[in-house]
């Protein structure tokens, strides 16, 4: 070699001999390069990387790690290593200073960067120790390179110690000094013996450490103790991917979640910079306020936007989501730059391969190259498997995190949001943030990275491909250009389509709420259909936006099938049409073509990653307008201590929210300490609202409010949460025994607490469906009182219960002995029995207050309260003792009202509608306590043991049947059913199009290949044009074929879609009532939202994907066997290989996926309960304890969904490796098996090299449709519940037109329980009522008056005896028939949203006058004619905006509109003012005369005029007689109740 280099200086003999390395068939390096470069290259690697793991060091959680063997182990190699080192560089010296030989630079420096090394490693044992790092990635990657990179060496210094041996051996002649050489075998090869022993102990992790911030359970997720090895290799999860195999995996089979992605780590992040957000937003109109997201006791606080001063712009959630998970993310796009390179270094090996091949003939290169090419493009191919699963690893945890933080920052605001926010969107849209858009970014985050990696790709391909094609490859390009803009269209055309389907969906789901929340009366009435039919109404237009998606789609997907094809074909076609002299040859051909294949992905993903884009873009919209509503301001009450009286408003003005609408004027009212002071007023006059503005959830418009101490409120609509009747009263507070019970008898729980199966651990279902009224409202009271607050607010408690229950309530707890004697109270009340013992009354009109004092100075006034008081004696409402009372009051106060007051008396006696307390049968106290003794006696007589009573009550008390999460595959018949709802054409269309699809491209390859191989085209341009055109020819058949598929697959799709909703719709409403109350509403909406979305959106992508992936790997196998048939012995063990890892696989992930939609919805549900039960929420103040709920909920389904997105990354390494193996046996037969033709060759490994990609997608898809399918399953799991009647039998058309003409109703021994296993509630009831008698029921709760009713309507069908109308069975004729004769007034107002005529004639077969007619009848006329839209007027989700009084006269209208002969009347006066209830039982008088009443009663005063009296007792008539008959017997139960009641 001619002049020295430095390097050859350097160590004084030749640094590089090309002829010794490359051009030999025995390559080597020179001694020089080994102990520089080989040697520096890991030192230099660690000392690049090595910040990585000082970062490591300061982001542990945990500390302190216990010595062990691998420690110590660890400490004395890295220690030997020093030693040999330093002994090198001492040996250097001395024994080339005995020797005379010069001493090079090599000697000093190579030692000396070692050193420096080792001494790094060895102090970062301790630091790792100390800091609870328990393995090291890049530690291990040096040791890994250190092995690998001393093999050379090894192999030198053994033939140079055989060369040695040889020369010591022959020439004994002359004797030569080794004693360097050998004392330099000797040190090398102890060095590398130490190295590979670090390289194993570095395999493994440390022992878990001592101190950790978070306590590790025995289920501590493995992959916080895995080594790198089994982290990059995801082997930590094998463990899970067998047990998921065996058998299917269950809750408790998860880890724990790891700390790190828990709410408690990465909601403070998020918190503290959506605050700094919030503050930059709105300007601050208060200076040098800064607070940041403190986790004071675990709270996390969000600032509220609104408060902040004006406006600059909306604060949006994606700056906070940057900068809190920006650092991952990076770290994460760090890999994928990596693979980026890496995927182009794969076509440069190709085309050494083919230059290989083409060699073979003319001058054949030594075969050591064909083998390290092969090896080359292996080790390339699998480096970027293992990057790349870290890649997609880091992004779900990023998306994942992004989810918590979203879902907890919108359950936190939805805690806080105002009133009028809250009106202008329901549940249903708020829920859906949670679910739908939230879950959007997790999507997205995988993605977001082409935004900059397509752009990378796409310019690497095309500088490579001009290096091939030279500017030919700008004809490709314009193509690709044209094509984008053509895409931009169609995505933005997609977008609207979506938006319009999200507002479908939405609409349609929030109908389905309410539906499910109405449908005890939709049944009653017979109103389904007018419904189901307003459901498929908004389906039919969901479903014309997807099939007009669904054409877009298909466009989209033939644009971007024939780009890639059109590219490579303009280019081709510009590259041999420009210059005669270019040539196609084997090498350019294919080289190109994997490029474009390469280019192929970044473009399809483009479009993909906009839609993607654009959709989260919608998401964020949505979100942010959502967190920056305003919320509820908190200075609308004040907290001053100073003021004298606990509770006062001063001057106040208040709305809900709408400024021109005021509910409440001119306020002023004072609650002393330790007073009952009770609001009384009409139905409307503002009331509740009072209540409302001392809550704070009025909007104060001026005025003053001020309260001091803890606050409990219990409302006039009772919040129940889904849980145990014992939770719901605690709710939350420590259960105190002698407390509880004592609040349990003064809130008259115990009696049905005993008739609940299983006590006070009864699970009430959700918004407390198995209750009756009066339980919700006593439950909700007792909640209060035990929650031993300081201010109670009582709206109206009293009204659902009955009187003599409510009278026991007040004198227990609300009067002056009760339990609250020492409170601070507000009473709304109806009743005037207990205004004496107010200290002091507010009357309400109107929205003011109309007059105010205690109650003799009202009575003093005359004013309105006496108006009141008179009206309300007029009614016989009061008891003797009561009437002496208020005859002593007046006596003393104003003797001139003694006599009109008299005379009242006198009237209301005369009439005989005297009444008084209760129903409660014989209940008087004494015999009641006797009974209720000896039942308790039955009942322990059986000798259950205490604890099996506990279990059964614990088995019983579960009301809400668990969500079944199917377990095993999916069955076949589901595939079947969804194949058959595609239609079989469809179907078979698709797979042969995709088949002939598949066809065209290997013809079009081989085409090429035989092209790129054909010598005479050089000369013959005939021939080349020939070749041009049957090309382009094979061309245009895939774009067609591509296109038909999809299409062809999409429309069928949307066809199943729609016939799964519509039969879903047509099986749910025909549900038997017991059905409803076993599946809680939430559970089936998810059906409505989440699985009905999956049929119209994911399932059709999975499918599409899933079947041109499966061509696409036949595709490959075909041509890699074609070019080399030996691969066909390879294919066997690798499909083996492959079919296992995708067995367990899809076991595993597809229960996990069930595991996770289970734990999904809890999320959801308790959002739901929240928002509708905030004003509670929010008086007592225990959002916090709310936030930790819904938190843990969120960690609970992340523990779910972590396992199934690693099982992903598991799958994604195992699968790509076999398909690496792919690519070096296809590589390694093409090299060594003597292929001649380079074309086939450069063919099959193009092929191969997408074969990986190929694989992943398509294990990915089938068991993504695996999992997806099981909405299909879900769906089709409704649809053979049990149904219940038909609705229309053909017999009924011969029944007649105005059946029941008579209305006579006959009940034959008629027995009826409520669902399987229960007991019987009626036992054999038997009587008969004549046509137009009115008829009275009574009995004490759970006697069975209701379901005397509900069987009436065959709610709850017969199990024995039958039910006679006009001398038919009912049980022989359709429900609708019978349902829409009978006409019922029920229990609960339900209104649905919509207008104030579809909610009284659904159907709109009357008309307006009728309407107008029903309407006066039932005194709502004033009110609808001061209304702007009159009938039209909009009533929102579930009524909210009328008040219950009107709400229950909105349903007496429907039962005027209806008029049939038989009218069943749920004493439903209770949440009715007394003068409303006079109009209702009045125009009940009048306008039913002629029809057969029956009545149920709370209040006796109701049916003494009545024909009848029916007392049930227990499910049996005890009495059956006219009233006056049973009151002249002493010894009739009528008559103890009556005497209860101070009537006789």
């Amino acid at each position: 070699m001619g002049e020295n280099t430095p390097m050859d200086e350097f160590c004084g003999s030749t640094f590089w001999d090309a002829n010794q390395t490359w051009w030999t068939t025995d390559p080597d390096f020179t001694p020089c390069f080994e102990q520089t470069v080989l040697v520096w290259t890991p030192c230099a690697f660690l000392w690049l990387f090595i910040l990585i793991d000082f970062w490591y060091l300061k982001a542990s959680l945990d500390r302190n790690i216990p010595w062990n063997k691998l420690s110590i182990g660890k400490v004395l190699f890295n220690v030997g290593l020093i030693v040999i080192t330093a002994l090198d560089l001492i040996m250097a010296f001395v024994k080339k200073g005995e020797s005379n030989i010069p001493i090079y630079a090599v000697d000093i420096w190579t030692p000396i960067i070692k050193l420096a090394t080792f001494a790094i490693l060895l102090i970062f044992i301790p630091l790792n120790r100390k800091y609870g790092v328990q393995t090291s990635g890049c530690q291990f990657l040096f040791w890994l390179l250190m092995v690998i990179f001393s093999i050379p060496r090894c192999r030198t210094e053994a033939r140079m110690h055989q060369e040695r041996r040889d020369i010591i051996n022959s020439q004994e002649a002359t004797p030569h000094d080794f004693s360097w050489e050998t004392y330099q075998f000797c040190s090398f090869f102890i060095f590398f013996t130490f190295t590979v022993f670090m390289l194993i102990f570095n395999c493994f992790a440390d022992q878990l450490p001592r101190q950790t911030k978070y306590k590790r359970g025995p289920k501590e997720i493995p992959e916080l103790s895995a080594s790198f090895l089994s982290r990059i290799t995801y082997s930590w999860f094998d463990k899970m991917a067998l047990k998921g195999y065996r058998n299917p995996l269950e809750e408790k089979d998860l880890w724990d979640l790891r700390p790190q992605d828990s709410c408690k780590e990465v909601m403070p992040t998020f918190a503290y910079y959506w605050n700094k957000n919030v503050r930059k937003n709105y300007r601050r109109m208060a200076v040098g306020q800064e607070t940041k997201a403190q986790f004071s006791n675990g709270k996390v606080s969000f600032e509220n936007p609104q408060k902040n001063g004006k406006k600059k712009g909306m604060a949006s959630i994606m700056p906070p989501i940057y900068k809190s998970f920006g650092g991952i993310f990076l770290f994460g796009s760090f890999f994928k730059l990596i693979t980026d390179i890496l995927t182009f270094a794969q076509p440069q090996v190709l085309s050494l391969i083919i230059g290989y091949v083409e060699d073979y003939q003319k001058a054949p290169q030594p075969e050591w190259k064909g083998i390290m090419y092969s090896i080359l493009l292996f080790v390339l191919a699998s480096a970027q498997t293992f990057i790349l699963a870290q890649y997609f690893h880091r992004m779900f945890i990023v998306g994942l995190r992004i989810r918590t933080a979203l879902i907890n920052c919108i359950y936190r605001k939805a805690l806080r949001i105002s009133n009028a926010a809250r009106k202008s969107s329901t549940v249903g849209e708020i829920v859906n943030l949670m679910a739908v858009d939230a879950q959007r970014f997790m999507d997205l985050t995988t993605y977001l990275n082409m935004l900059w990696s397509a752009p990378l790709q796409i310019a690497l391909a095309l500088y490579f491909l001009w290096q091939q094609l030279g500017p030919s490859v700008l004809a490709g390009l314009a193509v690709m250009i044209i094509m984008i803009p053509l895409n931009g269209f169609i995505a933005s055309r997609i977008k609207t389509y979506q938006i319009r389907q999200m507002k479908y969906k939405d609409e349609r789901v929030k109908l389905m709420n309410e539906v499910l929340s109405g449908i005890k009366v939709l049944k009653l009435y017979a109103w389904e259909p007018s419904f189901e039919k307003q459901v498929l109404d908004i389906r039919d237009k969901e479903i014309a936006t997807l099939r007009a998606t669904a054409y877009l789609n298909a466009s989209t997907s033939f644009l971007w099938s024939c780009a890639p094809f059109l590219v490579s074909l303009v280019t081709f076609a510009t590259y041999v049409l420009v210059d005669e002299n270019n040539v196609l040859d084997a090498k350019k051909t294919f080289v190109s073509l994997s490029l474009f294949n390469i280019l192929r992905f970044p473009l399809t993903m483009l479009p993909m990653l906009i839609t993607n884009l654009v959709q989260t873009q919608v998401s964020v919209q949505r979100i942010n307008k959502f967190l920056n509503s305003e919320e509820l301001d908190p200075d609308n009450v004040q907290h001053d201590s100073s003021k004298p009286h606990p509770m006062s408003i001063e001057n106040g003005h208040f709305s809900w929210g709408d400024e021109d609408e005021m509910t409440l004027k001119n306020i002023n009212m004072e609650v002393r300490k330790h007073n009952l002071v009770a609001i009384v007023g009409t139905v409307g006059s503002g009331k509740s609202s009072v209540i409302q503005a001392f809550l704070g959830e009025m909007e104060k418009i001026s005025g003053t409010v001020n309260t001091v101490g803890k606050m409990a409120y219990v409302p006039q609509q009772a919040w129940i949460q889904n849980a145990t009747v014992r939770d719901n009263i605690l709710f939350g507070k420590s259960y105190d025994r002698k407390r509880y019970n004592q609040v349990i008898d003064a809130c008259a729980l115990r009696t049905d607490i005993e008739i609940l199966s299983a006590g006070d651990r009864t699970e009430i279902g959700e918004k407390g469906i198995n209750l009756s009224g009066g339980q919700k409202q006593r439950i909700s009271l007792a909640r209060a009182v035990y929650s031993n607050a300081d201010i109670y607010l009582l709206d109206d408690p009293l009204s659902a219960v009955d009187a003599h229950v409510g009278k026991h309530i007040f004198e227990e707890v609300i009067g002056p002995k009760g339990m609250l004697a020492k409170k601070t109270r507000i009473l709304v009340t109806h009743g005037i029995t207990f205004l004496p013992q107010a200290d002091n009354i507010y009357v309400m009109k109107l929205g003011e207050i109309s007059e105010s004092g205690t109650y003799s100075e009202l009575l003093r006034n005359r004013g309105a309260f006496a108006d009141f008081l008179m009206q309300h004696l007029q009614e016989g409402e009061a008891e003797e003792e009561e009437i002496d009372q208020i005859k002593r009051q007046l006596s003393q106060t104003d003797p001139a009202l003694v006599a009109p007051f008299e005379k009242a008396i006198l009237l209301a006696r005369t009439e005989s509608l005297s009444d008084s307390i209760s129903v409660t049968s014989a209940d008087s106290l004494m015999g009641g306590s006797l009974r209720r003794r000896k039942m308790r006696q039955n009942s322990y007589d059986s000798a259950a043991s205490a604890a099996s009573l506990k279990k059964k009550q614990e088995n019983e008390g579960k009301l809400i049947e668990t969500e079944k999460s199917q377990t095993g595959g999916v069955d076949f018949s589901v595939y079947k059913h969804y194949i058959k709802s595609v239609g079989i054409f469809l179907s078979v269309a698709t797979l042969v199009l995709n088949f002939v699809f598949q066809a065209f491209q290997i013809g079009s390859n081989l085409w090429l290949t035989q092209w790129s191989n054909d010598k005479e085209v050089e000369h013959d341009t005939g021939k080349r044009n020939m070749y041009l055109g049957v090309y382009g020819a094979f061309g245009f058949g895939q774009v067609l074929t591509s296109f038909l598929s999809t299409l062809a697959l999409s429309l069928g799709c949307i066809y199943s879609a729609e016939y799964l909703h519509n039969k879903l719709v047509e099986f749910v409403l025909r549900w038997p009532m017991e059905m409803f109350d076993i599946t809680p509403i939430g559970r089936v909406v998810n059906r409505f939202s989440k699985d009905v979305d999956t049929c119209d959106n994911t399932l059709p992508l999975n499918l599409r994907v899933a079947v041109m992936q499966l061509f696409a790997v036949l595709a490959t196998i075909v041509v890699i066997s074609i070019s080399t048939p030996i691969f066909l012995a390879v294919i066997v063990p690798i499909a083996f290989v492959y079919y296992f890892a995708q067995r367990f696989y899809v076991a595993t992930s597809r229960q996990l996926m069930r595991l996770e939609s289970v734990s999904r919805s809890p999320i959801y549900s308790h959002f739901g309960e929240t928002v509708t039960g905030v004003s509670t929420i929010r008086a007592y103040a225990v959002e916090e304890r709310f936030i930790e709920e819904s938190d843990e909920k969120v960690d609970k389904n992340q523990v779910c969904k972590y396992p199934s997105l690693i099982a992903n990354r598991w799958l994604a390494v195992r699968l790509e490796m076999v398909g690496n193996l792919i690519i070096l046996f296809a590589s390694l037969f093409a090299v060594l098996g003597g292929q001649t033709n380079p074309g086939l060759v450069g063919l099959s490994v193009s092929y191969a090299l997408q074969v990986t990609q190929t694989l992943n997608w398509l294990v990915r898809m089938s068991s993504d449709i695996e999992t997806n399918i099981v909405s299909v399953e879900r769906i089709k799991e409704y649809g053979e519940t049990k149904q219940e009647a038909p609705w229309v039998l053909e017999s009924d058309k011969q029944r007649p037109k105005n059946w029941p003409e008579g209305g006579r109703v006959e009940f034959k021994d008629f027995q009826v329980r409520y669902r399987e296993g229960l007991d019987l509630v009626l036992r054999g009831v038997t009587f008969n009522i004549s046509g137009g008698e009115k008829v009275g029921i009574v009995g004490r709760t759970g006697a069975g008056k209701s379901s005397l009713t509900l069987a009436l309507f065959r709610i709850i069908e017969s199990a024995g005896g039958k039910i006679m109308i006009d001398g038919i069975d009912i049980a022989t004729m359709g429900l609708h028939m019978l349902r829409s004769r009978l006409t019922i007034i029920p229990q609960d107002p339900v209104l649905f949203s919509g207008s104030l005529r579809s909610n009284l004639d659904p159907f709109e077969i009357k008309t307006d006058d009728e309407i107008w007619k029903a309407l006066e009848l039932s005194h709502l006329k004033t009110f609808a004619k001061s209304l702007a839209a009159g009938l039209n007027h909009e009533i929102s989700e579930g009524g909210e905006n009328l008040s219950v009084g009107q709400r229950q006269l909105v349903c007496l209208a429907r039962a005027l509109l209806r008029k049939t002969k038989v009218l069943v009347l749920d004493e439903a006066t209770a949440a009715v003012d007394l003068e409303t209830d006079d109009l209702i039982q009045k125009t009940i008088r009048s306008e039913f005369k002629e029809c057969t009443v029956l009545t149920i009663a709370h209040r006796l005063n109701t049916i003494l005029d009545s024909d009848k009296v029916i007392v049930l007792d227990k499910g049996q008539i005890t009495e059956f007689a006219s009233p006056n008959e049973l009151l002249s017997n002493p010894n009739s139960a009528f008559y103890s109740m009556a005497k209860d009641a101070n009537l006789v």
